[in-house]
Formats: structure tokens, sequence, C-alpha cells
């Protein structure tokens, strides 16, 4: 399988037709091969608007979702990522290349020497991989300028939205399936956020977020 034209076909017939034309989000997903982070058994389907498998039930995202949070982040160059969600490091690669730093965090520990390598092997150093639960938060660092939760909620999380530094964004997923909301929240002010809603999507929720079950009487 030729992965660099199915790279080229992944952004231009798949990403851009869905309303993603920031330059910088197609030339990173341009660069970025994703087939190095997927598993040899999955190695065809690293290009196709599929969730490939990862394991412990979760997906990678798929490459169009990836362009529009990409895109709706609008990355700088000298600005701090929290990632929650590391999974096999194919959207903290592309991170990476736009951001000064990324701090990333996965509950399961086993998807980070993996994904670690996967980094490595690209020379990609600006990242730091932990393992941990990040359902209420990660306090790395007081406030970061970019939040990307991988995972749905049930709705947007507090703990996140005072997390940001002034101005800076949080791509969460918020809803039930099987129609949940993609949601840009930014920081305007101390006490003033925005939110705009991107897109409708289907996201497998952030272990230990589920709402609980009420009582039926």
């Amino acid at each position: 399988m030729n992965f660099e034209e199915a790279r080229f076909n992944m952004v231009e017939q798949q990403v851009r037709p869905w309303n993603v034309l920031d330059p910088a989000a197609l030339a990173v997903m341009s660069e970025v091969p994703r087939e190095n982070f997927v598993a040899p058994a999955y190695r065809s389907l690293a290009y196709s608007d599929y969730g490939v498998p990862i394991g412990h039930h979760q997906e990678m995202l798929k490459p169009i979702l990836v362009g529009r949070l990409l895109q709706a982040l609008h990355i700088q160059s000298n600005e701090i990522v929290l990632e929650v969600g590391t999974g096999t490091g194919y959207l903290t690669a592309c991170l990476a290349k736009l951001a000064s730093y990324v701090y990333s965090v996965d509950v399961h520990a086993d998807f980070l020497p993996q994904a670690q390598k996967n980094l490595t092997s690209l020379q990609i150093d600006n990242v730091s991989l932990q393992t941990g639960d990040a359902s209420n938060g990660w306090a790395e660092r007081p406030l970061y300028d970019v939040i990307v939760i991988t995972a749905s909620m049930p709705q947007v999380p507090e703990c996140y939205k005072t997390s940001l530094e002034i101005g800076g964004r949080l791509f969460v997923v918020t809803g039930s399936s099987p129609v949940m909301h993609a949601k840009l929240i930014t920081r305007v002010a101390e006490n003033v956020w925005s939110e705009e809603n991107i897109f409708e999507t289907d996201l497998a929720p952030l272990e230990n977020t589920e709402l609980k079950p009420g009582f039926t009487f």
C-alpha cells in the first residue's frame, strides 16, 4: 500500500471536504504518518474514515474529526496544550508539531510505551506522557492555552474551563449517543467563557465520567 498517496487522499478527499480549510491543520495531517500509529493488523485502515481499534474498547479519532478540532483550536507555536486521552499518540504528534509543548495523559498505562515509541520515531520530544485519571481535571500546570479531550463527557467540565488561560480554548464533545455536540469553549475573561457548537458526532465516553443511572420507582 502506498501510504503517502493514501495520506494525500485522506486530506484531499476526507478532511478538506469536511470544511477543514486551515492551512496549518491540513499541513500537519499531510506530514504526520498516521500508519505509524496504527497496530500492524489495521495499517491498511490507517487513512480510512473508520474508528481504528486501539484496545480497551477505544478507537483512534477519525481523520475528519482530527482536522476539524485542529482547525477550531487554531494552535499557536508558543502555546501549551493539555491532551486528555493519549491513545497511540497520533493526535499528540499533530498537536506537538503545532504547539510549544504538549502534556498528554491517559488512564491506560499500557498505551503510553507504544505512544512514546511512535513519537520518538518522528523525533518529537516536546511532549510529556503521563498515566492518570483526568476525569476531574489534570493539574500538571495551573493553566493551559489549549485543552483537548479526546472522548465524550456528559456536560462541559467546569474543572477544565477554569484551567484555561485567558484566551485559552477547550475542545470537548458532550451529550448522549447517538447525537453529541463538539464544542469549542474559549475563556474570554476571568469569569467569562464563550461556547460554540462546531459539529455533531458520537464518541465513547471518557472513563469515570459516565452519568450514573437514576432510581426507578
